[in-house]
């Protein structure tokens, strides 16, 4: 009997989702699906919405279902589209709503608009990459505590199945560090740039499918700006007086495409 060297783990199944294995390793993927079946069905869901966004993202119509086509949209005016036609949509959607709240307004009564309705929630693992921020602002001022700039994507990617984007021209990583939290594994690099000063890049897989353009969320004294492209989400978290956090967002985001 010939032993499995080199086993099948999360992080190939999800490189094999995405097309960035070898032709041998893909083979030895396949095997592994062919005696898998509930596994095999995954992967082939999985294969399903890549392909469905991509169809969607290329404009053909008929084909996507239509929450998949729905957020392909969300990601191409998220990502492809510029900051100034960003903050028209917005005025435009402020507007609808505006417009919407009048006419029920008129029809069944006044209304009051309730805090969670005027300011939504950012999603539960904004707070983990903002305590993450945190522990990194205190592991500064602790010289016993060392850090650990080496910094490779590929080997968080083989161990979290979290793919990193490319940082940009100028970013410094001053620490990596790999964290607990509810939803498993999660990635937070500390990085020194010349704009924002030390800023995290926090990486997490929450658990569901969904395309999020970036967002700002201020917390108090910190402030971050959230995006989630398919089954991993980001933050980019920084001091609340640090500017321009949802464009460093976008430029991140942009490198995962």
């Amino acid at each position: 009997m010939t032993a499995l060297v080199d086993p099948v783990t999360d992080a190939d199944l999800d490189a094999y989702v995405d097309d960035q294995l070898d032709v041998s390793r893909r083979i030895a993927v396949e095997a592994f699906l062919s005696a898998r079946p509930d596994t095999a069905a995954r992967v082939m869901s999985d294969l399903r919405t890549r392909d469905e966004l991509r169809v969607a993202l290329a404009g053909s119509e008929g084909m996507a279902r239509p929450a998949t086509a729905d957020a392909a949209r969300r990601l191409e005016r998220g990502l492809g589209r510029g900051r100034i036609f960003g903050v028209l949509q917005r005025a435009a959607a402020v507007a609808a709503f505006v417009a919407a709240g009048w006419l029920a307004n008129g029809i069944v009564g006044p209304m009051s608009v309730t805090e969670v309705v005027a300011s939504p929630q950012p999603p539960a693992y904004v707070d983990e990459a903002v305590q993450a921020h945190r522990t990194t602002l205190l592991r500064e001022n602790m010289p016993s505590q060392t850090e650990a700039p080496n910094y490779n994507a590929g080997e968080i990617r083989a161990a979290t199945a979290i793919v990193m984007p490319a940082l940009p021209k100028g970013w410094k990583v001053r620490d990596v560090q790999i964290y607990p939290s509810r939803f498993g594994p999660s990635v937070e690099i500390a990085v020194e740039t010349k704009e924002m000063g030390l800023v995290s890049l926090f990486a997490i897989r929450p658990g569901t499918f969904d395309v999020v353009k970036p967002t700002v969320a201020p917390s108090g004294d910190i402030s971050s700006a959230y995006f989630q492209i398919g089954d991993v989400a980001y933050a980019v978290v920084a001091k609340s007086e640090v500017h321009d956090l949802d464009r460093a967002a976008e430029t991140l985001a942009r490198t995962l495409y």
